[in-house]
């Protein structure tokens, strides 16, 4: 593992060098990237996870299975999952595994709940169970808040709610979050539990279906106009290593010695200057990338929100975090990955590459 470790170790203390980390959800997009990420800082790492769904995927890509230990397991199988957390004694826990789109959720909204809501109460028995466990980072979204589309940036306490049946799932989550942590988590010995809500993330190695950088990705490698469906639409967009390095900081903070105070919830978005609309975005994206024409076939049917800003203001003052990219940035840094794939390049490198990118940033801007 030499070429993975060293990369960087400055952000985080060297918490997680030699440590036993769990991810579930590791053969996803922002599972590989943080399962890179906490291998590249010497951590023992061991993924929980279906298989992937998209191909091409970023897991295959970079041949995360070589990197770490993988098990091909469902949250819902608790005897498989707590098997998993006895035999390897987790320290940290960073739990991403869900069903993570929004139209999805219409068309399957029994599996929508039972993975994102009865799944994420498995992950949180089972990490009681094992006893070893110290952190646990439960990685939600922006859209677990009930959102008035106003120019308002929520904050942390702020309603919890959901228009549509994925927001609303994640809107339980973060209340399940919450009960459990008082009901049992109280003691001195048990962890420490926070949830992390991101806004839309975009980077190398997504291909979900009904996403914007992919569904323009895609278009663009097949030749045919990109179609946008909600051009008006506003979101805070950030590249991949914004709110992963938010997750690895807050995890951190959870496991020294005043860690208690941490377990609460956090946003994790982007400055003002990366909240722009869908249409902007994607002429960002064809203009960087040098080709590509946008269609516009407005479509309805399926509620979507027009507006989600994020107050990030607790988690610059209490983690020492903050937006280290703008969004030309983030898709600059996206559409080179993309590119560097296509041309068939040594992807692995590619990623880890961004990651010490990120954090060559986030000290210069702390020092």
């Amino acid at each position: 593992m030499r070429s993975l470790e060293g990369l960087v170790n400055s952000m985080f203390n060297d918490i997680y060098k030699g440590k036993r980390i769990i991810i579930t959800g590791h053969t996803g997009f922002k599972g590989t990237w943080l399962a890179l990420w906490l291998m590249s800082l010497g951590a023992n790492v061991l993924g929980y996870s279906l298989p992937p769904e998209m191909q091409p995927s970023i897991f295959e890509i970079v041949s995360l299975d070589r990197q770490v230990r993988s098990i091909n397991g469902n949250i819902l199988d608790t005897e498989k999952l707590e098997k998993t957390f006895k035999d390897f004694r987790p320290e940290f826990v960073f739990h991403l595994a869900a069903q993570p789109l929004v139209r999805r959720s219409y068309f399957e909204p029994v599996l929508t709940y039972q993975t994102n809501v009865i799944g994420t109460l498995n992950v949180l028995q089972a990490a009681l169970k094992c006893q070893s466990v110290k952190a646990f980072v439960n990685v939600t979204t922006d859209k677990c808040y009930e959102n008035k589309e106003t120019m308002t940036p929520y904050k942390e306490n702020d309603s919890i709610g959901g228009y549509d049946m994925y927001s609303s799932s994640k809107g339980c989550v973060e209340i399940l979050s919450a009960s459990y942590r008082r009901c049992f988590l109280q003691s001195e010995k048990s962890f420490n539990l926070a949830t992390a809500r991101a806004g839309n993330v975009i980077g190398g190695g997504d291909w979900a279906i009904d996403r914007l950088v992919p569904d323009c990705v895609r278009a663009i490698s097949s030749g045919i106009k990109i179609t946008l469906r909600n051009p008006d639409a506003i979101r805070p967009w950030q590249h991949v290593t914004e709110p992963l390095g938010g997750y690895l900081l807050l995890g951190q903070k959870l496991a020294e010695n005043d860690g208690k105070k941490f377990a609460q919830s956090f946003n994790f978005g982007p400055d003002k200057n990366s909240i722009v609309t869908v249409g902007d975005m994607a002429q960002k994206l064809v203009r960087i990338w040098g080709k590509g024409q946008l269609s516009i076939r407005r479509d309805n049917r399926l509620h979507e929100a027009k507006l989600l800003l994020l107050d990030t203001t607790k988690a610059e003052k209490l983690l020492g975090w903050h937006a280290c990219f703008n969004a030309d940035e983030a898709i600059e840094k996206t559409v080179s990955w993309y590119r560097r794939f296509y041309e068939m390049d040594n992807m692995l490198a590619c990623t880890l590459q961004q990651i010490k990118d990120y954090e060559r940033v986030f000290d210069g801007k702390n020092s």
